[in-house]
Formats: C-alpha cells, structure tokens, sequence
C-alpha cells in the first residue's frame, strides 16, 4: 500500500513537472490592438486646409503718375463709394546738375535771338506788304487811265497776295518763337523752384470705387507711384469664401454642390458648406517635401449661419473636409486592418482567442476608416496593424484599440 501511494505521487510529480516544461516551451499569446466592426453610415471625404477670402475684392490703384500724398485710412475702416482715399500731386522736378542748368540757360538765350530775328523778319514782310499795296494801287490807277497794262496790273495783284502770305508766315514764325521762348523761362523757373510759387499745385483725388472695409493698405507712407500702383484693398469682409487648394487626381472626384465640413477654424462647432466650383485649371505647388504637385483650387460658400462665424476674416487657416463618396449602414473598420494577398483584400479576425485570416470586399477608404461590402459582421473582431507575428491559428492577446 505504502509502495503504491509513492508511485501514485512520483508519477504525479512527473506529470507536473513535464506540463510545466510543455506550457514553458509553448509560444505565449502575440498581444494586439483589435477594433469591433460597427455598421453605420460611410463618408468618404478629400481632407485639405483652405484660406478663407473676401468674395469680391476691389485693387484701388493709382490712376497716374504723380507724388501720393498720405493715405489717412487704416486697414478695418470703413469707406463709402466715391469716398477720397488718396490724393496725388505733380512729381517735384529732379535736381539740376551745373551743366544741365547752363545747357538750359543757353537754349533760353537762343530762344531770345531767335524772337528777335521773328520780329524782324515780321517787319520786313510787313513793309513787303505795305509797299506791295501801294505800287498796286499805283498801277490800277495808271491801268484806269490806260497807262499800264492789264499785264502790270495782274503782276501787282499777285504782289500782294504773296506779300500777305509772307507776312502772315512771319508773325506765325513769331508766334512759335515767343512760345518756345516762354517753355524755356518755364523750364528754368520749374528746376529753379520759382514757377507758380503763389499757386497750389494741380492735384487728383482717387476716389473709392464701392463701399466697404479697408483689407490691406498696400502704400500708407506718402511717395511717387506710377499708374497702375496698387494703393489699397476694399472688400466687404463679411462676404467670404473658402478656397481650398487640392491635388488634381482628387479634384475629378468633387463635382459642385458637393457638402463640406469646415473645422480647425477656430470655433467650437464645425461649420457646413458646399463647393461652388472647381477651377478648369491646374497648377504647380512644391509640397514640403519638395515634390512638385499639380494641385486645383475648389471654391466653397459657407452655408452656416452668419452669426456662427462671424470672427472668421479674410486669409483665415481652415480645413476642409470636401465629401465624395457616402454609403448608408456600412460596415465599417480601421484602415490599418486591412492587408492585401495578391489582388485580395483580407483581415484578420479574432476568434476563440486566435487570429483568422477573413477576405473581405472593400468598397472604399477615407482617411482613417474603411467600409466593407462583404465578409464581415457587425459586432466581430479585427486586428488593427497585424505585426508579422500574426498569422492565421496564433493566438493573440487583445489590449485596449480604436
């Protein structure tokens, strides 16, 4: 009996020991991360920042050329149509160096001589004038008298004629000269400083061409401008838009009227849109990475109440969430769950604490989520990023998951 009772607890002793050596031996679960399947409506969306801007913004610039007086508006004023916002004089004459200003005070003494010589030139023809009357007149009488022929008589007649328009060429002669000698006194009291001394100087006032708020004061400091400097922006702030810049391949995908969840725009509450338009064109950005991308503007309307974004401003940091693709009661997952094999979609499922491998059909992604036509249930398990420790049978341990 006794010889049986240690045979019983020597046997038992080894069973022990050999289970505690196999459970040693055996691999341990692989811990995972898992989310349940949910079934629920699928958005699908093309997430990108945006930049708010004023809808219609008007460029007041310079008309002409001149000296811009001090702009008095600050940006956030409030201006009104037709409302002076600038005033622009006559550019100061530059600085005449020495030979210049005698260069000029020589060109003013030949416009002098040259007035005298127009006015001596219109006494001449004129005394040509007046003598070619009188022998006229001479030679009518002695025609009438039958002394001189009607020959003489016409050579008299186109003496005068000719006379005249001598006369009248010298006194326009005249008339040019005096002009250029006045230009010239004109030029040399203008670099002098003394011409119209006692009168204001000619100005242009630019008026605003609708009423708003001042966006931007692109020149406040009084300066010379050229025509068509731009002088300051006018806009009605209230009067937004969204322009969000996305990359050409999902651009095909947003057609206009599509909804927009607007956030991280300072709020609390998202804000609701919908897309406008989407520009024709494309263009060239360099991403962060220094990628060149060909991206195309969306243009979205805020169609929130005005008073729940009222602080938004023109140039404010938004992003958009544009929707393409929605789906109702879909099943849903974590995009890390998935993996493909070949041309197949697939998951791996927990089950009875291990991981099965399941093919599903994937209908689309967005970001983040997933949502799956078959091959999963509401309420089942997945495995979110399956390390190359998973495999189908291995048991796996479930921690804490999206």
């Amino acid at each position: 009996m006794h010889i049986s009772l240690r045979r019983i607890a020597i046997a038992t002793g080894i069973l022990v020991t050999a289970a505690i050596m196999v459970w040693a031996v055996m691999p341990g679960a692989v811990p995972v991360e898992a989310a349940i399947v949910t079934k629920r409506r699928f958005v699908a969306s093309i997430d990108e920042d945006g930049k708010t801007r004023v809808r219609e913004r008007y460029v007041v610039a310079a008309p002409l050329a001149g000296r811009l007086g001090r702009i008095r508006f600050k940006v956030g004023d409030r201006i009104k149509v037709d409302d002076a916002v600038a005033t622009i004089t006559p550019s100061p004459a530059p600085l005449m160096d020495p030979r210049t200003r005698r260069e000029v005070e020589e060109r003013l003494g030949t416009a002098e001589a040259n007035v005298e010589r127009a006015k001596a030139v219109v006494e001449r023809a004129r005394a040509q004038s007046n003598q070619a009357n009188m022998d006229l007149n001479r030679t009518r009488t002695l025609a009438e008298r039958g002394a001189a022929t009607s020959q003489a008589l016409e050579h008299a007649e186109l003496a005068v004629r000719l006379a005249d328009r001598d006369l009248r060429a010298a006194e326009f002669l005249d008339h040019a000269a005096e002009h250029e000698l006045s230009q010239m006194r004109a030029l040399l009291a203008r670099y002098s400083g003394d011409s119209d001394a006692n009168e204001p100087p000619e100005s242009w006032m630019v008026a605003a061409p609708v009423s708003g708020v001042v966006l931007r004061v692109a020149q406040e400091s009084e300066t010379i401008v050229q025509p068509g400097t731009p002088l300051l922006d006018v806009g009605d702030p209230h009067d937004l838009e969204i322009v969000v810049d996305v990359l050409s391949t999902d651009a095909v995908e947003i057609s206009p009227g599509a909804d927009v969840t607007i956030v991280h725009w300072g709020g609390q509450a998202a804000l609701s849109g919908s897309v406008r338009r989407v520009e024709p064109a494309a263009f060239t950005k360099i991403s962060t990475l220094g990628v060149e991308e060909q991206r195309v503007n969306v243009l979205v309307d805020i169609t929130s109440p005005a008073e729940d974004w009222a602080k938004l401003g023109d140039a404010y940091q938004v992003d958009a969430q544009i929707t393409v693709f929605t789906q109702d009661d879909a099943a849903i997952i974590p995009a890390g769950a998935l993996f493909r094999r070949g041309e197949q979609w697939n998951v791996f499922v927990v089950k009875d604490g291990r991981a099965q491998t399941r093919d599903v059909r994937l209908v689309r992604r967005s970001g983040r989520l997933a949502a799956i036509a078959s091959g999963l249930k509401e309420g089942e398990v997945v495995i979110v990023y399956p390390s190359d420790r998973v495999a189908s049978g291995v048991r796996v341990q479930v921690r804490t998951g999206e």
